[in-house]
């Protein structure tokens, strides 16, 4: 079994940082503050807390000025990555929380050690509280890092701004509002760096959610500029993809549905139990005289708590279906509990769509 996020925080972890901070403040000692992170309810905290936990220790070692706690926290980043380290991993994400925590108030250096610190470990959490409280002066930050040499910069100036950032504090004036998102997507939309891409991507398809006209304008205005911009806003789109928007799903070539022809659709068993999978299978015909283009899709009507459905879209496959021919596809659906669903016993059906356009439904029991 892979290892809990949780449990990267180590004795040996713990004890190799505080060797680090040691060499900022002599009075620091390596096991002292291992048992001090490690005390009390420790075993029962999850990631955010333990991250909390080292915050607010690491604390009691530094400056009580933010401004020259910064200067620590990036000079100890400068050691870190002097000797190998890289900040990829998730368990140096105390550092940015660090500035969150300390340095709201001193937004001067905050956003200066934000710029540092995102290079060797994400500040795209640790920004949010900045753009709740300092709202246009922070944007117009993020807008500057828009244009920075260092593409961990540029990254976080779009996926700090997201509206829907998974795990992040809620900034309710970008999801009520994206146009001041907007002008950074525009200037990183060809960005050279393909991890800067996705974020823009992802930040399109959280906007997609609360605006999709808005989006929908973007398509219009960017696609063809680039194969790289035309990958982007494919990838942004897949919300409104899965909720068959037909304007959205014409521009990427789904439009016409009138030559696809569902030849078959069939369940082999009338009810799976949980942990196990449904299979399934469904045969497509082109009746056309020209290859027909196809982003074929099933859903899932899950049984919800109260007795009513909700519905969940999966991709199967884009495809082109040549003149006069048949696409049989065959597929399971895992019913393996997952954390970020509960299942509940008792009716479900299962559709096929195919460009947007729901063709067929048949029922099946979810049993015990």
């Amino acid at each position: 079994m892979s290892q809990l996020l949780k449990d990267l925080y180590t004795n040996d972890f713990l004890n190799s940082f505080a060797g680090y901070l040691q060499q900022e403040n002599k009075s620091v000692s390596p096991a002292q503050f291992t048992r001090q992170v490690m005390a009390g309810n420790w075993g029962e905290l999850e990631l955010k807390q333990r991250m909390k936990r080292i915050t607010t220790v690491l604390h009691q070692y530094m400056p009580a000025d933010f401004g020259a706690a910064s200067q620590v926290l990036l000079r100890l980043i400068e050691r870190l990555e002097a000797d190998g380290f890289r900040g990829s991993s998730i368990e140096f994400i105390f550092l940015p929380d660090y500035i969150e925590t300390y340095g709201i108030d001193d937004y001067t250096a905050a956003v200066v050690a934000m710029e540092r610190c995102t290079c060797f470990m994400t500040c795209e959490f640790a920004v949010r509280p900045f753009l709740k409280k300092y709202g246009i002066r922070m944007v117009k930050q993020m807008d500057r890092w828009s244009r920075h040499a260092h593409a961990h910069v540029r990254r976080l100036s779009s996926e700090g701004m997201r509206p829907r950032l998974p795990w992040a504090m809620a900034v309710d004036f970008l999801k009520k509002d994206p146009s001041c998102i907007i002008p950074i997507l525009e200037r990183l939309k060809n960005d050279p760096e393909e991890f800067v891409r996705r974020s823009v991507a992802n930040n399109i398809n959280d906007i997609a959610k609360d605006h999709p006209d808005t989006v929908l304008k973007l398509i219009r205005e960017w696609k063809g500029f680039s194969e790289q911009t035309d990958a982007l806003l494919k990838h942004g789109s897949r919300t409104l993809f899965k909720k068959g928007h037909p304007e959205v799903l014409k521009l990427f070539g789904w439009g016409n549905n009138k030559d696809i022809q569902l030849q078959s659709f069939t369940l082999p068993k009338a009810s799976v139990k949980i942990g196990n999978a449904l299979p399934f299978s469904l045969q497509l015909r082109n009746k056309a005289t020209k290859p027909h283009a196809a982003r074929i899709e099933y859903a899932i009507y899950h049984r919800l708590k109260k007795g009513d459905f909700g519905k969940k879209v999966f991709k199967v496959s884009e495809t082109s279906i040549a003149p006069g021919n048949s696409l049989l596809i065959e597929r399971q659906h895992s019913f393996r509990p997952i954390t970020t669903r509960v299942y509940y016993p008792g009716a479900h059906e299962i559709s096929i769509i195919v460009n947007g356009v729901e063709l067929d439904r048949k029922p099946f029991k979810l049993l015990k």
